[in-house]
């Protein structure tokens, strides 16, 4: 068993015995095998190139955000109004504190909050106009996808768009987090008639571990 593959298999063990609060026990004790330690690379590549009109001003919103690189990369990248939300506690002041330490990253820009994702809601005008998931819809229960669903089509706005960097895509499996996942649980998740896909494909770039191991799809809501 690699080193990676034991801290999953203790971070299944305390979300099995903690259920949510696992995640931050998991963060308390710094065994947090997703973190990459940096912006994931598909996503720099993706907001650097020219493939899609990417919006300059309004919302961003990324769910289960961790220590905060990729949602920090949105808001200095686009210029967005970037909210990104964890359940862990822990997680949110680690986010905080690279922010902090993130010279060129404009404060009032970006907010790391607490907050559960499925009991989370925005009013109509406050809709977003990109959403980003990286390790989330894995982490949560397949139980869950459908609500994972119903929350993004709730909410972004119509024209908004939706990245999802599909992360691990490893043999079937019963257990989890992460969860065994492929590109059409996402599909049946959000519904086909309310999106068109504008991207699919292998990322050019990828993390050493993740190489042949992840898909880079971007919705835009209709």
């Amino acid at each position: 068993m690699t080193a990676e593959a034991a801290k999953r298999a203790i971070v299944r063990k305390l979300v099995e015995q903690f259920k949510d609060e696992g995640w931050d026990k998991a963060w308390q004790e710094d065994i947090t095998p997703w973190d990459a330690g940096g912006v994931q690379p598909p996503l720099r590549d993706l907001l650097f190139s020219n493939q899609l009109d990417w919006p300059r001003k309004g919302r961003a919103l990324v769910p289960g955000c961790g220590r905060g690189y990729d949602p920090i990369f949105i808001a200095t990248t686009l210029g967005l109004d970037t909210l990104a939300v964890d359940i862990s506690a822990t997680a949110v002041h680690a986010a905080n504190r690279l922010l902090e330490l993130s010279p060129d990253v404009l404060s009032a820009k970006i907010s790391f909050q607490e907050a559960d994702f499925f009991t989370f809601s925005v009013q109509k005008d406050e809709l977003f106009d990109l959403v980003y998931d990286y390790t989330f819809f894995v982490a949560i229960p397949p139980s869950k996808r459908v609500h994972w669903g119903q929350q993004m089509n709730a909410m972004v706005k119509p024209g908004g768009f939706l990245i999802t960097l599909i992360y691990p895509l490893d043999s079937p499996k019963e257990y989890g987090p992460p969860f065994y996942v492929q590109l059409e649980h996402y599909t049946e998740s959000l519904g086909s008639q309310n999106w068109e896909k504008m991207i699919d494909k292998v990322p050019e770039n990828s993390s050493e571990t993740h190489i042949g191991r992840e898909q880079l799809v971007v919705w835009r809501k209709l």
